[in-house]
Formats: structure tokens, C-alpha cells, sequence
């Protein structure tokens, strides 16, 4: 993930019911828990943590037939 990408947090994460939507505002490599990302969503709430914790929103729908 790059800044700019949209991802989703999960709920695992936020504390919240559903995963939320943002884009990247921040990658970073912490030595001691890997890859961290930051997330901004629509309400401009920031949710960051390990990479694990999110997931790229893919900008192009994959046909798969």
C-alpha cells in the first residue's frame, strides 16, 4: 500500500461494528511491529496500526469468468 490508496480498518482495530473506509495517509516501517499504515475516512477520523489490520480496496472490479 501506498499513500493515496483507499483501504479498510478492521473492526478488530477501530473498535467499531464495520470495516471503515479511508485512504492511506501514512506508511510507515516500525522496527519492532513491521509495516504501520493511517488511514483518514470521509469523517476525517484517523485509525492507523499494522498492516494486518487492513486491507486494500481494489480500484478496478476483476471480472473472473
Amino acid at each position: 500500500m501506498k499513500i493515496g490508496d483507499q483501504a479498510k480498518a478492521s473492526p478488530v482495530l477501530t473498535g467499531l461494528d464495520n470495516w471503515i473506509e479511508g485512504t492511506v495517509i501514512d506508511v510507515q516501517q516500525n522496527p519492532f511491529l513491521g509495516l504501520e499504515i493511517a488511514i483518514r475516512d470521509d469523517q476525517k477520523r484517523i485509525f492507523f496500526g499494522e498492516e494486518r489490520y487492513f486491507e486494500q480496496i481494489s480500484s478496478k472490479e476483476t471480472c473472473l469468468q
